[in-house]
């Protein structure tokens, strides 16, 4: 029979007591004769295992259940908001989840904050209490299964803050439950964004930098890197129209990088992503410290508005939608494999162009809709957070983290490619080749004719990178 002062916190003074498993295990070890030790060893970790096991489909429901309920509650605030003209307006609330080869849910992102106090917070149960010993008792091992350690705290770096993508960037990765420390660095203006952010009551500590000075102490220790810094796109401008700005502008900071932090995590955001991430490969190489699995082209927009038009298109639910995007990240560059879109659904081949098309285009169509005001900044930040969200996840040891990027690849005789990769605590684990497999004649016409565009803006960067000082 349960005791029920076992349920109780201990008295001020009184010396909590073990859990009765640890305590029984603890007497079994103390008093039973070497003979039996690798039995008992092998019943903990058993017992230890299964518990676990419980413990992370637990975690998963609960997320699960906080984004359902977020779904519900934005769906039901959009629906009974009023228009100017008094018109009842909706709008369908819709999530995003990583990308998965078997498509299971992943642990959503930007909405699990609150989740994770539910196994920390002074209202937990005893049963949520428990759990969280042994969270906290297991975090010196190395071989931790993802979800172990609940309170892990990483330190990420964005460089470019106080710009249009950096704020809105910063204010979404502050908002992750798994990040410790936020620097922001940017040429100017960054100690406001960072002093607006710090009021935010989430977790991380914010810390600002400001000029070329005060960067090597922003990416001191740091685990991920984003650069979203340089200029942005104007009504008429071509990625390719922003190369000579930013491509100086990468190569600096990349430079840095590779003195103060060589083994982070980099996100290239600058466009044009097809020449800043063969510059930052150059670059790296010339440091001695290139590590491909761990420099990423942040492609996440064009899955992004790949799944979201698709959705709208077929009225699926959002978050079931799943499109791979391959490549690179600009104009016809950007190949969207329709075929392989889950859930499995059929589309004509009009429409298969109109969606090609208005995804390659979408990036122009913000800029042409903000007529000079700025370009796809807050759509850009939401991906961008998304990918940061997936590597501090692959980070922490989860072993189901796939995301498109733009990365250092042999799927093709290009020496970078867009596609779908598996990301783990060392960077890219896997390149998942099964999506070029079994292309439609449209998508590997149009494969074939994004290689030669591709091919000049990976070379263009290299020949950046390679040219001398002057």
């Amino acid at each position: 029979m349960v005791n029920p002062r076992d349920t109780l916190p201990p008295r001020a003074g009184e010396k909590k007591q073990n859990p009765p498993l640890v305590f029984i295990l603890s007497f079994f070890l103390s008093t039973s004769s070497p003979t039996y030790l690798p039995l008992i060893s092998f019943v903990s970790l058993s017992l230890t295992q299964t518990l676990e096991s419980l413990r992370r489909k637990l975690l998963k429901r609960l997320y699960l259940s906080r984004l359902e309920l977020s779904s519900k509650m934005a769906a039901t605030s959009a629906a009974s908001s009023i228009s100017i003209g008094s018109n009842l307006s909706r709008a369908t609330s819709s999530s995003s989840r990583a990308q998965a080869v078997n498509f299971n849910y992943s642990l959503p992102r930007f909405t699990a904050l609150r989740s994770s106090t539910l196994l920390s917070g002074p209202e937990s149960s005893s049963f949520a209490k428990s759990l969280r010993g042994s969270v906290m008792k297991s975090q010196s091992t190395d071989t931790k299964p993802y979800g172990l350690n609940i309170n892990a705290s990483y330190k990420v770096a964005v460089l470019g803050a106080a710009g249009g993508i950096g704020q809105p960037l910063s204010l979404l990765i502050k908002m992750s439950p798994l990040v410790s420390t936020l620097h922001l660095y940017d040429i100017a203006n960054v100690k406001g964004v960072a002093a607006d952010l710090s009021h935010c009551n989430t977790p991380s500590q914010v810390r600002d930098f400001t000029g070329p000075a005060e960067l090597a102490d922003c990416l001191k220790d740091v685990n991920v890197v984003v650069i979203p810094a340089g200029v942005p796109r104007k009504p008429g401008m071509t990625r390719d129209d922003l190369f000579n700005i930013n491509a100086g502008i990468v190569k600096t900071l990349v430079e840095a990088v590779a003195d103060n932090c060589p083994n982070a995590f980099i996100h290239i955001i600058s466009n044009p992503v097809n020449s800043t991430v063969p510059i930052a490969a150059e670059v790296l190489k010339k440091k001695g410290v290139y590590d491909p699995k761990k420099l990423f082209g942040v492609t996440t927009l064009d899955v992004v508005r790949a799944n979201t038009f698709v959705s709208q298109k077929k009225n699926l639910k959002l978050i079931d939608v799943d499109v791979p995007v391959i490549g690179g990240h600009a104009g016809i560059t950007i190949l969207p494999l329709l075929s392989k879109t889950k859930p499995s659904v059929s589309f004509t081949d009009e429409e298969i162009e109109k969606l090609t098309l208005r995804i390659q285009n979408a990036g122009t169509e913000v800029v042409d809709a903000k007529a000079g005001a700025g370009s796809a900044t807050l759509s850009m930040a939401y991906a961008a957070a998304r990918f940061v969200e997936s590597s501090l996840r692959a980070l922490d040891g989860d072993g189901d983290v796939y995301e498109c990027s733009f990365v250092d690849s042999t799927l093709t005789d290009l020496p970078f490619f867009a596609s779908r990769i598996k990301i783990g605590r060392n960077g890219v684990e896997a390149v998942i080749e099964s999506d070029l497999q079994g292309l439609t004649e449209y998508e590997q016409k149009a494969l074939e004719a994004l290689k030669p565009e591709l091919k000049a803006s990976i070379e263009k960067g290299v020949a950046f990178a390679n040219k001398p000082a002057n």
